[in-house]
């Protein structure tokens, strides 16, 4: 693991060798209470012919902030903090425009030219942001278990009480209570998932800083922030492409289309939505190889 400063706070990292190929550069942004490990499966089969970067999203995994550390804003992408098309900045640390924020000056420190975005869940909504915000870099996005654009007012303020308390309620001792991670291994997957990831997913759980932790799932399910997010698909010039889960109940495919239909790709037949039989929310860990085989179709076509 290698640690870099982005605008004030130390992120943690890592990059695999360069390929004998001029491939570009696959980076890899995780979900909400997630971190950089849940990659592995797709590194192990993917690094070889494709030079990847992992990274902890501030306030997670380990990207966490020091004591009276204050990110600092760049100048360069200060007018994009709420709309890449806005002169209003947002006053939060938190938003999807401010972790784009974060992962253009990464690509910029690791002299990243051409980079191809795959995010999951929260980390697809990242990634269309930050292709927006470093669109001469990011030639492409592949968004995992990610779509919306829908605002259900009694669903979404369902979904951020429940968020809030599980955030504010989430004991340190959770992680020695025997046979917990058996429970993580069920959920949200539509098959249980090895028991290492259901100890990660705890671990993870636990230590994502509270202020981060809740920061995001209120900043990013607002009204206004939920209908921002059809607006940046429809203006990126990249080809974005939608990985769906059969059998997510969390993002549920419909939603997914819905956010896919708003690019240029989708008129032809929706073509940028795949969708992966038997499987859940964590399409990266339950369906590795057919995961890995869509990323390498769709990178290999462009």
């Amino acid at each position: 693991m290698a640690t870099i400063d982005i605008l004030g706070s130390t992120h943690a990292y890592e990059l695999t060798p360069p390929t004998a190929s001029s491939s570009p550069v696959l980076v890899f942004i995780h979900g909400w209470l997630l971190s950089r490990n849940y990659w592995q499966p797709l590194i192990e089969r993917l690094a070889e012919d494709y030079q990847c970067l992992i990274y902890d999203l501030r306030g997670f995994g380990d990207s966490q902030p020091l004591m009276n550390q204050t990110p600092k804003t760049s100048s360069l992408v200060e007018s994009e903090l709420v709309n890449p098309n806005s002169t209003c900045v947002s006053p939060s640390r938190y938003t999807l425009a401010a972790y784009a924020q974060d992962l253009s000056v990464l690509l910029e420190k690791l002299n990243i030219e051409c980079a191809w975005l795959i995010g999951h869940s929260l980390g697809g909504s990242i990634a269309l942001w930050g292709a927006a915000v470093a669109s001469e870099r990011v030639k492409g996005v592949i968004c995992m278990n990610a779509g919306g654009g829908i605002y259900l007012k009694e669903e979404f303020e369902r979904f951020r009480a429940a968020g809030e308390q599980l955030v504010k309620r989430r004991p340190r001792w959770l992680c020695y209570l025997p046979l917990i991670d058996l429970v993580f291994t069920r959920a949200q997957v539509a098959r249980p998932i090895p028991r290492r990831w259901g100890r990660q997913r705890i671990v993870d759980f636990v230590i994502a800083h509270p202020e981060a932790a809740l920061r995001t799932l209120l900043d990013s399910t607002t009204e206004s922030e939920v209908h921002r997010l059809p607006h940046v698909v429809s203006t990126l010039k990249q080809p974005v492409y939608f990985i769906a889960g059969a059998k997510d109940t969390l993002m549920e495919p419909k939603y997914v289309r819905h956010l896919a239909s708003f690019h240029k790709l989708f008129q032809n037949f929706g073509e940028n939505v795949i969708e992966i039989p038997e499987c859940g929310h964590l399409a990266m860990v339950e369906q590795p190889d057919a995961v890995g085989t869509e990323i390498r179709k769709i990178v290999g076509s462009h």
